[in-house]
């Protein structure tokens, strides 16, 4: 479900993301990490994605961190 406020729910998973990693912030601060951005995919995008990367069922894990766009670029085309 999408949340109704976008900007309220990243400032909340921006400061849960704080409390659970005591490093979060600093890597902000100090620009190694770009600050919270969220964009509202179609829903059922995030399982087309895995599926176009044949990583969708089975034992495959969700991709947690990465040092390139090539994620968020493919997500991409499924924003709504």
């Amino acid at each position: 479900n999408k949340p109704e406020n976008l900007n309220n729910f990243a400032v909340k998973l921006d400061t849960s993301m704080q409390q659970q990693n005591s490093y979060y912030l600093d890597l902000i601060e100090g620009k190694i990490l770009q600050p919270l951005k969220i964009t509202a995919i179609e829903k059922g995008g995030f399982n087309s994605y895995m599926k176009s990367v044949g990583k969708l069922g089975g034992q495959n894990k969700v991709p947690r961190l990465s040092n390139d766009r090539k994620i968020a670029n493919e997500l991409s085309k499924f924003k709504l």
